[in-house]
């Protein structure tokens, strides 16, 4: 999303708040639960160019968010009671459940003191070579990048696009558009590009993301305390949906495995890396059940309701991020009604398209 984009829907947000109209019709687009998406919980402030700053949420914001969730009246669960939830339907006490991808090392750190103090179950999801020590964050590396080149040249689109990178501002826009090109490329390609300018400006990935994550010996340790439930989050971070169904479905198969051997207990809940439709579709969702998930989540933004107890490998997730670290747009999100205005505007927009 955009910064102008993000900027939109903030006011948005702002004015279902102020409005009342969200505490108006919460009753009728609330629906059942809601499955949160976390990162990092840091209390480090922003840096002047930090483009995955949005990725970041402070330990006095969870602590905010679990209190107002339990005011609003939500159940905090762990996704083992997902299924029941829904099952029980919209009149029903609504329910939430907190996840966090990844497996960084701050969760432990920061996050996991929080939930512990308000009683509170939560997931981690953790792609396997991550917890091995053999993790690719490309998209960190190339914030580093962006950092320190003082220009990058770079073929694009089968031409040579040259981003001067003076300014913040010069770097948020050569990010924005070099990251989601990124995006668009098969993700070996595309994680080649980042490790040939990480080293034309003799920056070593592994040595400086060493210590971001959990090894397996600090995920058994976490793992002893029943709040806590460790998911797969595929081998290697990749995007499913760009890779062969053989090559996909070992990518989740292993890392399901290797989490059982490592904790010896079962893995029942997975998380698609990057979540969304071009990352993970039917074909992936499918793969989720057959591996015998209960639950698979998405990025895709939404709630939860009851007819989506026979969905559970396809389940949308609700962002806490660094772009929306105000109680105010927590509350707004939680009424349903921004997504069923959304949903409308998708039907009005589709209806006149086939029109």
């Amino acid at each position: 999303m955009s910064r102008r984009s993000t900027a939109l829907f903030k006011t948005a947000l702002a004015a279902v708040h102020y409005s009342g109209a969200g505490s108006l019709l919460a009753p009728y687009t609330r629906g059942t639960g809601v499955i949160f998406m976390l990162h990092h919980v840091d209390p480090t402030p922003p840096r002047e160019f930090e483009p995955n700053r949005i990725l970041k949420v402070t330990p006095s914001f969870l602590d905010a968010v679990l209190n107002e969730v339990a005011d609003a009246g939500f159940d905090i669960v762990s996704l083992d009671q997902v299924k029941e939830r829904l099952e029980q339907g919209d009149d029903a006490r609504p329910f939430a459940c907190f996840t966090l991808d990844d497996g960084y090392r701050d969760n432990r750190d920061f996050a996991y003191p929080i939930f512990r103090r308000h009683c509170a179950p939560f997931t981690i999801y953790v792609p396997s070579d991550f917890a091995d020590g053999r993790g690719d964050f490309w998209w960190l590396t190339l914030e580093e990048v962006l950092r320190a080149a003082p220009a990058i040249t770079l073929s694009m689109r089968g031409e040579t696009r040259h981003f001067p990178l003076a300014t913040s501002s010069d770097k948020y826009a050569a990010h924005h558009e070099i990251y989601w090109w990124l995006r668009t490329l098969p993700e070996v390609q595309a994680r080649a590009v980042v490790a040939e300018l990480a080293a034309a400006y003799d920056i070593d990935p592994q040595a400086r993301h060493r210590n971001l994550v959990m090894s397996w010996d600090e995920l058994r340790e976490l793992s002893e305390d029943p709040l806590v439930t460790i998911g797969a989050h595929t081998r290697g971070h990749y995007a499913l949906a760009k890779l062969d169904e053989e090559t996909a479905r070992a990518e989740m198969a292993e890392s399901i495995a290797r989490i059982e051997k490592e904790l010896g207990r079962p893995c029942r809940h997975f998380s698609y890396p990057y979540g969304c439709e071009r990352s993970a579709g039917e074909r992936e969702f499918r793969l989720a059940e057959e591996l015998g998930m209960e639950t698979a989540v998405t990025t895709q933004k939404g709630l939860l309701y009851a007819d989506q107890a026979h969905e559970l490998t396809a389940l949308p997730r609700l962002s806490l991020n660094g772009d929306y670290q105000d109680l105010r747009y927590v509350r707004a999100l939680l009424t349903g009604v921004p997504f069923a205005v959304m949903n409308t505007f998708k039907r009005y927009a589709g209806a006149r398209h086939s029109a």
